[in-house]
């Protein structure tokens, strides 16, 4: 897997470095502001990226708004964002283009390596990987009217596991439920979200994105 990695902060940009480079991930390019990363982005396409949210110059929302760019310059471009906030103004468009392969973690809350690169290859596979301190932040814009309003609270349970980038083994393992109840509330929220039937794959990802998204 080829990698690049946009942090101001100096020792956590070579720490990602070292510890990606230590699980055999190559690590292509390590830039310190937005300009350098989109420009890094544009010269050699990487299999996937992780950006900080606050980046020069303005150390605001600098990191998403580029991330945002390169996945409009690379389609589909796996993207994981590692932060210690949660900036909305971007983030919805991020995570709503329909994709997949989209993550959002939060620095203070990485508390295992090992989950780290299982988000970051999961992102990089196509999936999601969403901290539930995140997913919760962005649900309190939620609006009246939204989708998920028909949903029972077991199917949000689900779906918020989804979000966090789960397979059905582990949701039903977590929930005390059978694979085969999990597959049942999937399907039900499939069906109330309006999700088409003929990829099982691409709907789930879009389930996920309209959850975080609504």
């Amino acid at each position: 897997m080829r990698v690049m990695i946009a942090e101001d902060n100096a020792l956590l940009r070579e720490g990602l470095v070292l510890l990606l480079s230590t699980a055999g991930i190559e690590v292509v390019a390590a830039v310190d502001n937005a300009e350098d990363f989109l420009a890094a982005v544009a010269a050699d396409r990487p299999d996937a990226v992780v950006v900080d949210v606050r980046l020069p110059p303005t150390f605001t929302d600098d990191g998403l708004r580029a991330a945002v760019s390169a996945r409009k310059l690379h389609p589909g471009l796996p993207v994981l964002v590692l932060s210690s906030w949660v900036e909305d103004s971007y983030a919805a468009e991020l995570l709503g283009d329909g994709m997949g392969g989209v993550g959002y973690l939060l620095k203070e809350r990485v508390g295992k390596v090992d989950r780290f690169l299982d988000s970051l290859r999961r992102v990089a596979a196509g999936g999601t990987a969403m901290d539930p301190e995140v997913i919760s932040q962005l649900l309190v814009r939620r609006k009246a009217d939204d989708p998920m309003a028909a949903l029972t609270a077991r199917e949000r349970e689900v779906l918020a596991l989804m979000a966090e980038g789960h397979n059905n083994a582990t949701i039903a393992e977590r929930l005390v439920v059978s694979e085969g109840a999990v597959h049942k509330h999937i399907r039900s929220i499939f069906a109330k979200l309006g999700l088409s039937t003929e990829d099982v794959g691409h709907r789930r990802v879009l389930a996920v994105l309209t959850y975080l998204n609504a």
